[in-house]
């Protein structure tokens, strides 16, 4: 799967409210009513991560829930990647 380049990745993140390229991924804290609703997220977001076998790096902090995606086998942000924030919004 090809790395997607900085241009390519500004156009995806239009379609893409909150997230933002950090680094070598993509980037979004997503912040809850309470510490129950962050973990009933991350629960949300399991399933499909396994069903992709692509997974996020997750920091809970009580009410907040950071997501960062990146493909680490190629190295920076694919089309995988866009699938998976599109799927952590979808389960926000």
């Amino acid at each position: 799967m090809a790395i997607l380049s900085p241009g390519e990745i500004g156009v995806a993140l239009r379609d893409l409210p909150g997230w933002r390229f950090s680094g070598s991924a993509l980037v979004k804290e997503f912040t809850f009513a309470g510490f129950p609703e962050a973990a009933a997220f991350v629960t949300r977001l399991v399933p499909g991560s396994e069903a992709a076998d692509h997974h996020p790096d997750l920091t809970v902090s009580y009410r907040r829930v950071t997501v960062s995606f990146t493909t680490h086998s190629e190295g920076g942000v694919t089309a995988k990647d866009l699938a998976g924030a599109r799927l952590a919004d979808s389960c926000a």
